[in-house]
């Protein structure tokens, strides 16, 4: 907190506030909690449309997807944590992203996350642990994400976690509470002071050589009582017996509270919080991040069906405060008033700073002079640790419980049935970190298009995304450039697709030692798939192979894995044909069902996308156009798809893609033992290769 807030708390309140009420505004208007430097710059992205019953504002977004039933989710992050301590770090972001979901009335279904490190270590090995001990352990499915190994990340990684419920249409919850009278119910785990200052501690601030001494500000997960919560809660929710739910997150109940008190105020009574430590103080209990509680706001007749519930599912309970008409956040500690604060002032008044915005010079390009052939490229890229097999991670989750999941993870974007209706969701989670270093607007846009375009090749329709912004210090003019020229891309992406941002965070001060990782935005998709029984499968002997391009954006090899590996990341990207990409998202998900494989080139570009595709559906290919170019075969950002189809279903796709004005190219068709001349098994053995530092790096 600087000198000038502390002033403004004083004038807002018109006398000092006690150490007490200093420990509440500290963290409600932390960087974290507050959005003191992005709140502004996000009311740009657009959040409204057909489907959305609930845009930002909430614990997570909210979209009608048909037949009374409703998909709630959102992607946030606990990099610091992670940073800090990488086991306990990813596993309570898994955690929070769940009650997240939870709060809204909803049924947790998916998990994804989006995982970026300098190398496939002992710091990524013990995040993946985390992240698989917590959601196997719940019972929730992860089914996609991505990972990513680059330098900008060797001190301060980043986790990334989505999640997916589903709650029927007339059973959205909201935090605030809607009349007075109704009781605060505490339940869960019991309150002790791990976590205490993790909103402000940790993740309002650059870490630097003494972070391992804010390790006591990681909160420890418990992932039994995690399961026992979503059980209640969701009862609970079914039941009709909450009137609004709220996590305890970042700031505890400081910041559940807040938002619950809305327009109204409660009264919290700290000392009926159920503790497992001695001798907390009041603001120790009002601050302390402990894990795996939530809040409830119940109407008193329904109050012992309530703690019926709760007792049945074994979790500590206690009714701790009300709601009242005073318009203050008040706390008591045996009946003495410790802190009143009116509630408009821990929101509505939250300081919101305009960022001083200074572009990066452009970064020259040099030109590759040691690339191999292209066929020994393919190979090596292949077997590069952005482009291998990342079963080495995933297959360390449970991709399956919960009897939904139709795609694992693997290709594109994994898809869940709609039980018992044959209808789908599909699922993605991607970022942009080294063309958002180049270009920050592109990299924003980029991400959107990329999550759109994996959804649709899955035969989803995108209806809605979710988004977390990783940047460093925003103080810094360089870095405000970046979150601003991000968020005008993403927004711009987003109004070509006519897709809606229901949910997201911001994670800034992902800086060490004044270092700073890419910018890097990371965006979630959700698409309605009609059928689930005709997604694309892989390519068969005798198919057709086309490619779908979106030819208004040039190709280019900055920013590129080719560029990466043999020669130096530079150089100015060319802007995105925003018409001509999401004409093509609309063909793809349209032309999915015909196909029996469709797959979006990305990192690598094409010829990668080939040879993933290739191994996927155990089959190599005859290419008779597809041209020998390094760009051509490896450059980047253009959205460009492989489309393919069976002899008879080839009318069917080339009238598809002449009323939607989607120029289609035939490349060949598939079958055989080599794939761009390299044998298919060649390409198998490089793309499953692991690395010794991730082999090494297995607990």
């Amino acid at each position: 907190m600087t000198d000038e807030e502390h002033d403004l708390i004083r004038s807002l309140l018109e006398r000092s506030p006690n150490h007490f009420e200093l420990a509440v505004f500290s963290l409600l208007w932390s960087e974290h909690c507050g959005y003191k430097h992005s709140a502004r710059l996000l009311k740009r992205l657009p959040s409204e449309g057909e489907h959305v019953l609930q845009g930002p504002g909430e614990n997570a977004g909210v979209l009608d997807v048909g037949d009374g039933l409703a998909v709630a989710f959102k992607v946030e992050s606990h990099n610091h944590p992670t940073a800090v301590e990488p086991f306990q770090g990813a596993a309570t972001g898994v955690g929070g992203i769940l009650r997240d979901i939870v709060a809204m009335g909803a049924r947790p279904i998916a998990l994804l996350d989006g995982l970026r490190f300098a190398e496939p270590g002992h710091e990524l090995w013990r995040a993946v642990g985390g992240i698989g001990a917590y959601g196997n352990s719940v019972g929730v499915p992860t089914v996609g994400g991505e990972t990513v190994f680059d330098e900008a990340y060797r001190d301060n990684c980043l986790v990334n976690a989505m999640c997916v419920g589903l709650v029927p249409v007339g059973r959205v919850l909201r935090s605030s509470a809607s009349g007075s009278g109704q009781v605060v119910v505490l339940y869960g785990a019991t309150t002790g002071r791990d976590g205490i200052g993790g909103a402000s501690v940790l993740a309002s601030q650059e870490l630097d050589d003494a972070s391992a001494d804010k390790r006591p500000s990681v909160q420890i997960g418990d992932p039994f009582t995690g399961k026992k919560l979503i059980e209640a809660s969701t009862e609970l929710a079914r039941s009709g017996l909450v009137e609004a739910l709220q996590d305890c997150g970042a700031a505890g109940l400081a910041s559940g509270l807040a938002e619950m008190a809305s327009t109204y105020g409660i009264d919290v009574h700290l000392d009926r919080v159920p503790l497992r430590e001695e001798g907390m103080e009041p603001w120790e209990v009002m601050i302390s991040e402990s894990q795996e509680r939530m809040v409830a706001l119940v109407r008193p007749a329904m109050l012992e069906s309530v703690e019926q519930v709760l007792d049945r599912w074994e979790l500590h309970h206690a009714r701790i405060g009300e709601v009242t008409t005073t318009g203050e956040l008040r706390a008591f500690w045996d009946l003495e008033r410790v802190g009143a604060i009116p509630t408009r002032l821990l929101t509505d008044e939250c300081p919101r700073y305009d960022l001083l915005r200074e572009p990066r010079p452009a970064t020259s390009v040099r030109e590759i002079v040691s690339a191999p052939t292209a066929a020994n490229a393919l190979l090596e890229l292949l077997a590069s640790p952005n482009l291998r097999s990342r079963a080495f991670v995933y297959r360390r989750y449970d991709q399956l419980v919960g009897s939904r999941t139709v795609r694992r993870p693997g290709l594109d974007a994994a898809v869940l049935r709609l039980r018992p209706m044959v209808r789908g969701l599909a699922l993605s989670l991607d970022g942009q970190g080294r063309i958002a270093r180049l270009d920050p607007f592109l990299g924003g846009a980029l991400a959107i298009f990329e999550a759109a375009r994996n959804v649709a090749c899955a035969a989803g329709e995108p209806i809605g995304f979710t988004n977390c912004l990783n940047f460093g210090n925003p103080e810094k003019p360089e870095v405000g450039w970046e979150l601003s020229e991000a968020i005008e891309g993403m927004a711009s992406a987003c109004r070509a697709l006519a897709v809606p941002i229901v949910s997201g965070n911001v994670s800034l001060y992902n800086e060490t030692s004044g270092h700073a990782i890419h910018p890097t935005p990371v965006v979630g998709c959700v698409g309605l798939v009609d059928d689930v029984r005709r997604l694309p499968k892989g390519w068969r002997e005798g198919d057709a192979i086309f490619l779908a391009e979106a030819f208004g954006t040039p190709l280019t090899l900055a920013g590129s894995e080719l560029q990466a590996r043999y020669g130096e990341v530079g150089g100015n990207p060319p802007p995105l044909d925003f018409e001509d990409e999401a004409r093509l998202v609309s063909f793809l998900w349209r032309a999915a069902p015909l196909c029996s494989l469709v797959h979006d080139t990305a990192e690598g570009g094409l010829a990668i996308c080939l040879a993933e595709a290739a191994i996927f559906s155990g089959s190599g290919a005859e290419l008779d156009d597809v041209g020998d170019s390094l760009v051509e075969l490896f450059g980047e950002i253009r959205g460009r798809a492989v489309l393919t189809c069976a002899p008879d279903a080839e009318d069917g796709l080339r009238s598809l893609a002449l009323e939607l004005g989607q120029p289609l190219r035939l490349l060949g068709s598939a079958g055989g033992a080599t794939l761009l001349g390299v044998e298919l098994e060649r390409l198998r053995e490089a793309w499953e290769s692991e690395s010794p530092a991730a082999l090494g790096g297995k607990p």
